[in-house]
């Protein structure tokens, strides 16, 4: 069962990190790039979400946007940061990985 993401930082055992791959380099290369995949998800979520208060416009509405613009902003900073988010994803093993086929040397 997997524990919910905290939004700071723990300490952790790397002989668990590295029981997966036996090779702790490779899983915090894994860590990284799942990372790096839910960064870019949140920032095109959240791209997609303050896409419609874009205007150019000055008028009374716009400071209520502001503030639906401002709650939408901090749920996103509230959230687990993407590394944290990815190392428990990791950690509970639900990060499909895999190596691929070397390519083969020519003689």
């Amino acid at each position: 069962m997997s524990n919910p993401i905290s939004r700071n930082a723990e300490t952790r055992d790397l002989r668990n990190l590295e029981q997966e791959t036996d090779n702790i380099y490779l899983s915090a290369i894994i860590i990284s790039k799942r990372a790096n995949q839910i960064a870019e998800k949140q920032k095109e979520e959240l791209h997609n979400r303050l896409e419609p208060f874009i205007n150019d416009s000055d008028n009374l509405e716009e400071i209520q946007e502001n503030r639906e613009q401002i709650e939408i902003s901090m749920m996103y900073e509230r959230m687990p940061k993407p590394t944290l988010m990815a190392t428990q994803e990791f950690d509970d093993q639900k990060t499909y990985w895999r190596i691929p086929d070397a390519p083969e040397k020519p003689l």
